[in-house]
């Protein structure tokens, strides 16, 4: 059968595409990460078999060689798998990689897109993370670095394209990335927003700036916003005037 790569979207289940919903309510087996909710799980039958292999910033439990392995595993068993992945698979979600591993023991699979915590995040907290007058390019990228020799981030490079920044996986080196960005040109008033638990009930907005980042109370899962609309709140009942 086919291993299914869905993506979970950013934790609203009301966010969650047509198609992962429909594999998900068929799946014989789900194999899924740290950060899906239980209203995602309960959209299984209940006798399909829930397989965590969630990982947290410093702690991995089940190696990501292991998860390719259980893939194979299961994708070969004839039951329906769906990997639940939150947000996009393809998005730092490190699906690329287990496509691959599919993909070499000869195991059909396909990706269901997920909609990214990347744009899902900072749009719940009222953050466009594109702006006429403000922002004309946004980046995204990961701050849970690839440890390997070479492969750091240019943070100095990302400070000079005026580009809304949003980060990923950033809050354990918020400091270090903050003081990168101001080495970088990137002026200490500039608005950063940390959005928690985006979409979710448990949603909560922090707001300062990239000097003063470092002493704030971030705590993970947060999508941190750096640029000047990381300053606005367009939600309705909180509008943010601008000129």
């Amino acid at each position: 059968m086919t291993v299914h790569l869905v993506g979970a979207g950013p934790g609203d289940p009301d966010l969650l595409t047509v198609r992962a919903a429909r594999l998900l309510s068929a799946a014989e087996v789900v194999v899924h990460d740290r950060l899906t909710t239980a209203d995602l799980l309960d959209l299984a039958p209940a006798d399909a078999a829930r397989i965590d292999v969630g990982k947290a910033a410093g702690s991995s439990p089940v190696s990501q060689k292991r998860i390719n392995e259980l893939l194979v595993e299961h994708g070969r068993s004839g039951r329906t798998v769906v990997r639940l992945k939150g947000g996009d698979p393809y998005v730092f979600g490190r699906g690329g990689e287990e496509a691959a591993a599919l993909l070499a023991a000869g195991v059909p699979f396909d990706v269901i897109p997920g909609m990214s915590s990347a744009i899902a995040g900072p749009a719940a907290a009222g953050i466009p993370v594109t702006m006429r007058n403000l922002a004309q390019s946004f980046t995204v990228v990961t701050g849970h670095e690839d440890p390997r020799a070479g492969a750091d981030v240019d943070w100095g490079a990302l400070a000079a394209t005026g580009s809304t920044l949003v980060i990923l996986m950033g809050v354990g080196r918020i400091g270090t990335i903050a003081g990168r960005l101001m080495d970088g040109g990137l002026s200490p008033t500039t608005p950063v927003a940390a959005v928690r638990w985006a979409t979710t009930a448990d949603q909560s907005v922090l707001r300062t700036t990239l000097a003063d980042v470092a002493d704030q109370p971030l705590a993970a899962p947060s999508v941190i916003v750096v640029g000047a609309v990381a300053g606005l709140d367009l939600r309705p009942h909180l509008a943010t005037s601008f000129a």
